[in-house]
């Protein structure tokens, strides 16, 4: 994470967020939310590397990589458009196949330590499984439902169903839907129901050659 963040700065980004070690598995806990802030405030204090614009400026290998990145990046888009654009090329599953065979031949090369990564497959140590994972109080979820109850009871419902409806109408044309959503929510229809109305029209997403 470290690297990839120190990455992010070198390239110029503008906004940047370091996930926590342990949010692939729950809320991160404060301890996991502090390391990868001070990790962001190390790289932008310590390191010196934010002090000018572009350190990597006129760079020759950066350069090189960007043109082969570049290139990469033309061809792909090529291939996409002999397919027929974007859509045909999801329809077809060329997108998610690429992205699946990138993650595959990622984890063969760290599986075979042709790609080192500190600590997991190079310089390892016995560790038990992470401990400490936030746990959210059941009674959260009750309160939630109590309120949105609540919330129901207390509406205007013939307004709710008038602008969820009328999005849905909507969804069926080609108009810009985000003013019938704002105004579904400020009638305060929930979440579940404005995208309900859209899933009944769109349907659901499937990755391509799925049925």
């Amino acid at each position: 994470m470290t690297l990839q963040a120190l990455a992010a700065v070198l390239g110029g980004t503008q906004s940047l967020h370091t996930n926590s070690r342990d949010e692939a598995l729950a809320l991160p806990s404060q301890d996991s939310v502090r390391i990868a802030l001070r990790t962001q405030q190390i790289i932008g204090y310590e390191s010196g590397v934010a002090d000018t614009i572009d350190p990597l400026a006129g760079c020759y290998y950066i350069e090189a990589l960007t043109d082969k990145i570049e290139k990469a990046a033309m061809d792909y888009i090529k291939r996409i458009d002999e397919m027929g654009g974007a859509p045909a090329a999801i329809e077809r599953g060329f997108i998610q196949k690429e992205i699946e065979d990138s993650a595959y031949r990622y984890q063969m090369e760290i599986e075979e330590k042709r790609r080192i990564i500190v600590g997991l497959n190079e310089f390892t140590i016995a560790e038990e499984p992470p401990k400490g994972l936030l746990k959210v109080d059941p009674a959260v979820g009750e309160l939630q439902k109590s309120k949105l109850a609540k919330l129901r009871a207390s509406r205007d419902t013939a307004r709710v169903e008038a602008t969820v409806a009328a999005l849905g109408e909507a969804a069926r044309g080609d108009a810009n839907l985000m003013p019938l959503i704002l105004d579904a929510v400020r009638a305060y229809a929930t979440l579940g129901e404005i995208c309900g109305v859209l899933r009944g029209v769109f349907g659901e997403y499937k990755p391509g050659g799925a049925r």
